[in-house]
């Protein structure tokens, strides 16, 4: 099977973890160790962000705040950035080299089905991990990249939950946020 002919649905793990946007750091700490996998996709009816082993060490430990008096969306990595599970092994690679990311949940028609990581793909498709390399870039993510692209997680300007962010001259923004920027 050439490169172009693997699909993400054919690296994907199913059935991601997932936990409610109000679970707590210390519960889906345990739930992290108890699985054995360093992430859990937070979900409210869509993913709306990830939370992993990074945020919690970052976020939490090195911040010496407590884990049980934290939500999970108080640290996750939002907006989440997603991808179709018939969409190109190859575009799952460069999406997590311009974001810098090294997890993209899966999901079809609104629904989380799977993940996929750099580990899967690498599995997979040692060639493409070597490639991967050449687009693999630190810096941030292209506002051309982001342009028409539809985001799940936090607005930056009022901090609403929203599965319906937009790149708003750089800034992601919920529909409301948006449409007020429109009047002034």
């Amino acid at each position: 099977m050439s490169k172009g002919n693997i699909l993400v649905r054919e690296a994907m793990k199913v059935n991601p973890l997932t936990v409610k946007p109000q679970t707590s750091v210390e519960e889906v700490a345990i739930i992290m160790r108890d699985a054995g996998i360093g992430n859990c996709i937070v979900v409210s009816n869509k993913p709306i962000g990830i939370i992993t082993e990074s945020d919690i060490i970052k976020k939490v430990v090195a911040e010496n705040r407590y884990a049980r008096d934290l939500k999970v969306e108080e640290i996750m990595s939002s907006p989440i950035i997603v991808i179709d599970p018939y969409s190109p092994l190859e575009e799952a690679m460069k999406t997590m080299g311009k974001c810098n990311i090294r997890r993209l949940p899966v999901v079809e028609k609104g629904k989380l089905i799977g993940i996929v990581t750099q580990k899967d793909i690498s599995r997979i498709s040692p060639i493409l991990h070597e490639i991967s390399r050449e687009w693999y870039d630190i810096s941030k993510v292209d506002k051309v990249y982001l342009e028409g692209r539809v985001f799940s997680g936090k607005c930056e300007d009022c901090g609403t939950l929203s599965t319906n962010l937009r790149n708003i001259d750089g800034r992601l923004l919920c529909e409301d946020c948006k449409d007020a920027l429109e009047y002034e």
